[in-house]
């Protein structure tokens, strides 16, 4: 009963905190059985004035042992689930993560990002539940009536076989629910991951909203959806309401039909008071653990699909083990290169590409003409290319992730910063770098006289780095960029969206750095392209020229065309000043 193998199997460490805790609970009631067994005959001794004070004295240091007792056990069950909890958020949260290290950069076309941040916080929070109170839980509910029966069969046979009979109906009555119970959560679940979906966009695009005056008609938008899952929670507490009714009508039934047979025995002489008094104090113990693996339920069909999801995750499909490396010819040649987002749209239509060791290579072209998804499929991003993309002579697809990102350095005009000092950012480049060679670097990028005016490589950079501006920021990726020191780097709109002495700057370093690595520039902006080896010129998918600048120029083509547009446009006004 929603006991799922794979997943205590998964959490192999957390079972002997169930075990423990389970063990705990079961002294707590040997414990309290003691008790209980003690007070009552002490009640038939004064029932019949033959208590004396030895008795009593007896029965009071009992009761104050167990009490202590079934304190520590209470304490160190706590304790036990604790650690289990502990021990399930670590492994599924560590398992989360290297999966989707395995699966690499290309994760988002598998899974949404949204859903696998739903997973690896709420999904797991509901198995730390599952594992830290329902599993144990579970167990128990097994053991104790079981042990009560035992118990109370030397008293009366056929007050414990009614009372073991009826407390099975309990887990009956979980079981017809189930069923419904299952179908409406995976529900709950989808609609919560929509919702998320959904937030998480508007989140990131608020400042896009509240510019273009939008953000009403996202808010509408928002509130149907969580509308929906407003309807779906009512419906799961609807359900667990129900539940618990059913369980309490069966739990609060079978102690009272207890009482009855207790009282019925001791009519007929076959029980003693204490005997009788004991079956009707111990004939509720028989169904409280049960009853509490009933309000747990909710926890473990919540538990049930969350884990569903996150094997969902857990099982998504890998590419098999490369082990080929980039050799010291890192040569890039594209033969035949096609991609869709969506099979009914191509983006890239047969291309031929090639990037020779040690060449300025760069791709233009008007937005959405595909140079982007280019540097992406070299990343290992977009794997689901067709045609050939060769490495140094071997196939991209036979490369590992691990060294693709040795050898290939990308920056793009989005380049992260994350939160934490200038030095913990610039260390994700090269481990083991002294600060005078991390100066150094932030003096190639012109950074350093504004970080010595701050803490230096101390300087406290928020998310996202929102506390520099934009060239700010593009100087520091460059820095963390330069001290990766790869064979080859992608440079992808990196200027873009920054004020022009940080453009101007980045460009010279670049220059720079073409001088000694294989260069890969994709610019809007075509006076950046102009010292390239090597021009790839885009339009829909399609290389529509090819050549140096001088040599595209005397072709009279696209490239021209562009490059007198975009020179009229930055030379606008210039003349009249003069």
């Amino acid at each position: 009963m929603m006991i799922n193998k794979r997943l205590i199997g998964i959490i192999e460490t957390s079972k002997k905190y169930v075990v423990g805790k389970v063990l705990l609970q079961w002294c707590s009631l040997v414990a309290n059985i003691v008790m209980m067994t003690s007070i009552t005959y002490l009640l038939q001794h004064l029932l019949y004035k033959t208590a004396d004070i030895n008795s009593i004295a007896t029965t009071f240091i009992i009761a104050v042992a167990v009490l202590i007792i079934r304190f520590i056990c209470t304490t160190e069950a706590s304790r036990m689930s604790y650690y289990s909890s502990k021990e399930v958020k670590k492994i599924l949260r560590e398992k989360i993560y290297q999966k989707l290290l395995r699966i690499g950069t290309s994760y988002k076309e598998q899974v949404k990002t949204s859903e696998v941040v739903q997973v690896a916080v709420e999904g797991v929070e509901q198995l730390e539940n599952y594992f830290g109170s329902y599993l144990p839980q579970f167990f128990y509910a097994m053991l104790a009536p079981l042990t009560l029966f035992i118990y109370l069969s030397f008293i009366n046979i056929l007050a414990a076989v009614v009372l073991l009979i009826c407390v099975p109906f309990i887990p009956i009555a979980i079981a017809a629910v189930q069923t419904w119970a299952k179908k409406l959560l995976s529900k709950y679940w989808g609609q919560y991951t929509a919702l998320s979906d959904t937030f998480l966009e508007n989140l990131q695009g608020l400042t896009t909203l509240k510019i273009y005056q939008a953000d009403d008609f996202k808010n509408k938008e928002m509130n149907q959806e969580s509308e929906k899952f407003r309807k779906i929670t009512m419906k799961v507490l609807t359900m667990q309401l129900n539940s618990i009714t059913i369980m309490d009508l069966i739990a609060y039934g079978g102690a009272a039909l207890g009482i009855i047979i207790a009282a019925t025995q001791y009519r007929a002489g076959n029980v003693s008071f204490a005997e009788c008094l004991l079956i009707i104090l111990l004939a509720a113990d028989f169904f409280i653990p049960m009853r509490q693996l009933g309000s747990f339920f909710h926890i473990a069909m919540n538990g049930m699909a969350a884990s569903d999801k996150i094997f969902r995750l857990l099982d998504l499909p890998e590419v098999s083990k490369k082990t080929q490396k980039i050799p010291v010819d890192c040569s890039i040649i594209c033969s035949n290169l096609k991609f869709s987002y969506d099979k009914n749209r191509e983006i890239l239509h047969q291309i031929h590409l090639q990037f020779p060791k040690g060449s300025f290579t760069s791709i233009v072209g008007e937005s959405g003409c595909g140079k982007s998804t280019i540097a992406a499929i070299f990343m290992g991003k977009n794997k689901e290319y067709s045609g050939s993309v060769k490495m140094g002579g071997i196939e991209l697809t036979q490369i590992s992730e691990d060294n693709l990102m040795k050898n290939i350095t990308y920056i793009s005009h989005q380049s992260y910063l994350f939160k934490g000092t200038v030095r913990e950012n610039l260390l994700m480049g090269k481990q083991n770098v002294t600060d005078k060679e991390l100066w150094n670097i932030l003096e190639q990028v012109n950074i350093a006289g504004f970080l010595k005016n701050k803490k230096g490589l101390d300087t406290i950079l928020l998310e996202r780095a929102s506390n520099l501006s934009g060239g700010q920021c593009q100087r520091l990726a460059l820095a963390r960029a330069l001290l990766h020191d790869s064979p080859i780097y992608i440079f992808d709109e990196a200027t873009s969206n920054i004020d022009v002495e940080s453009e101007n700057d980045i460009i010279s370093e670049i220059h720079r750095l073409a001088k000694i690595k294989t260069i890969i520039l994709i610019s809007h902006r075509l006076a950046n392209v102009v010292c390239s080896d090597t021009i790839y010129v885009m339009e829909q998918g399609n290389i529509v020229e090819q050549g140096s600048h001088h040599t595209l120029l005397a072709q009279n083509g696209v490239y021209k065309k562009l490059w007198e547009t975009q020179q009229s446009l930055e030379n606008y006004g210039k003349e009249e000043n003069v």
